[in-house]
């Protein structure tokens, strides 16, 4: 029997035969992640160190959008949106079971709004050239009724509809991290960077790192250190200089989930205009509605950063202008805020909305490479051009680029989505087998969600869970669509992790603790 690559016994085992790495990175979300998938693919020796969980922070909290930024159009920033309207098309091609076409309508409320949005999404069509999803259109007042059954219908003139693309961000994060494995880098989540090592020239030269379960202290050494921890980009360039100049502005964004009803029909809606000058977004997502996002500048940061009462007010407020079927606090099945790693403003005038969100390449004297700014979508471009311009330093030897054409872990075309199991992608077949082995394994973990208990095992066993969060905030997205389901799930979720890791009892408490504590402020209270 072939051994478990992507068991953590096995990955630690890996290490002690390592003497040096060509590239480390710090931080296991969609920009470190992107980065370790174009290191190890190009042959470089490739090492990642994640603190808590693959997309614990921003990366599994985003609006679920693969798209080329129709704001960033109307700013007039054409560059940034012909190369994001590129790496949706490679996102589509490079992980289809997770990335599906979306339709969305713009509902037009003054005479000349059909001819703006129609005029302006023709021109993001045509950036987006070969890649295209389809051809936008404007359609009629009855049309727009018809496709939005809870649309307000005072004033409405019609609708613009286009395409682009709605994918599930963490269920990305742990295919990337598996392909990532599935090439021979070794990934450790639950790893926590201490510190930053220093040659005698004054270079960096490695990192100290704490696994998190056991406390075991670790060197890693490379003269290649990369910096993609988001909003917490600063702390890391503090332990190489304390004097640092401030680089990230957190940014807060928050979104709501409601019921299925809230949003009937298949199409989301856009609305390009709110109060702020945002634009919200109602999207269906696993049966539900995603409704968002706020932008709020924040001074401080975390992991577990918690939504503002002004901001659940905006959105429920924007929401209702929008909608006949009026939502409330109580009918909020989760809420989630993340934070957006924004490079800082060197005019204090600047709005966060306006600070521009291409990635940023930063190069201090020490050689530590820093990652800032960017989106999901862009997170294959960000990590090639971090790694051609190491090469470029000469910190590493010339290899060309591999990922544009590169199949991530899963990948499949989606025949059906009508079995929740389908983003799993080519691993369906293997969990299906976990449940004819042990049919217990089929049965779900609560009525109000499709999730079933081979997915937890699964997910420990093949995608590297360790905690009862893990698993119910990011392999299954219970704690996202519904948070009291998620509360109910932890204790059989707990056993279940518990069995596969061997842990006791007392450990199985203390997970269920931990979750609940947690998973209480996604409860709209």
């Amino acid at each position: 029997m072939k051994p478990n690559i992507y068991a953590r016994q096995s990955i630690l085992d890996g290490i002690k035969n390592q003497e040096k790495w060509d590239v480390i990175i710090i931080g296991g979300g969609a920009t470190g992640l992107g980065t370790a998938l174009d290191s190890v693919t190009r042959g470089y020796k490739t090492l990642l160190l994640e603190q808590v969980d693959y997309a614990k922070g921003t990366s599994s909290r985003s609006t679920k959008l693969a798209h080329g930024g129709v704001r960033y159009l109307a700013q007039g920033d054409i560059g940034l949106v012909r190369e994001a309207l590129f790496e949706r098309g490679m996102m589509f091609k490079n992980a289809p079971h997770l990335v599906q076409n979306q339709s969305f309508v713009i509902p037009n409320y003054k005479w000349w709004e059909g001819i703006y949005y129609t005029i302006g999404l023709k021109i993001y069509d045509l950036l987006a050239g070969k890649l295209s999803l389809g051809k936008s259109r404007h359609i009629k007042k009855e049309n727009t009724i018809q496709r939005l059954a809870n649309l307000k219908q005072n004033k409405l003139k019609g609708g613009v509809v286009y395409k682009d693309g709605q994918f599930d961000d963490s269920r990305l994060a742990v295919n990337i991290a598996q392909t990532c494995i599935d090439n021979g880098a070794t990934l450790l989540n639950h790893f926590k960077v201490n510190d930053l090592i220093e040659n005698d020239n004054g270079k960096i030269s490695g990192v100290q790192a704490t696994d998190m379960e056991t406390g075991a202290s670790y060197q890693f050494s490379s003269d290649v250190v990369i910096n993609a921890t988001g909003v917490f980009a600063d702390e890391i360039l503090h332990m190489e200089d304390p004097d640092s100049r401030k680089t990230i502005v957190p940014s807060q964004g928050v979104h709501l989930v409601f019921d299925k009803s809230f949003l009937p029909g298949e199409d989301a809606i856009m609305i390009p205009k709110t109060d702020d000058g945002r634009v919200l977004f109602v999207i269906p997502w696993h049966n539900k509605a995603l409704v968002g996002t706020t932008d709020t500048n924040l001074e401080s940061h975390s992991l577990e950063p918690q939504p503002l009462e002004k901001e659940i007010d905006f959105i429920l407020k924007t929401f209702n202008n929008y909608n006949t079927k009026k939502a409330t606090r109580q009918d909020v099945k989760s809420i989630f805020a993340g934070l957006r790693p924004l490079a800082a403003p060197k005019d204090k005038s600047e709005k966060s909305k306006e600070i521009s969100r291409s990635h940023k390449i930063i190069v201090s004297d020490t050689g530590l490479i820093t990652i800032t700014g960017g989106k999901w979508t862009t997170f294959r471009r960000m990590a090639q051009d971090a790694i051609d311009r190491i090469i470029s330093l000469e910190k590493l030897p010339k290899k060309a680029c591999k990922t544009k054409d590169f199949p991530l872990h899963g990948a499949r075309p989606t025949e059906s989505m009508e079995n929740h199991l389908y983003i799993y992608g080519s691993d369906q077949p293997k969990i299906e087998a976990l449940i004819t082995e042990n049919p217990e394994l089929g049965e779900i973990l609560d009525d109000r969600l499709p999730f079933l208990k081979a997915e937890v095992v699964w997910a420990v066993r093949y995608e590297m869970a360790r905690t009862v969060e893990d698993v119910l905030a990011r392999r299954v997205r219970a704690l996202f669509l519904d948070a009291q389901a998620a509360l109910d799930m932890a204790p059989q979720v707990a056993s279940l992790i518990a069995q596969e890791l061997g842990e006791t009892k007392t450990w199985e408490e203390n997970q269920i603790k931990i979750f609940t504590a947690m998973a209480s402020h996604y409860i709209c209270k």
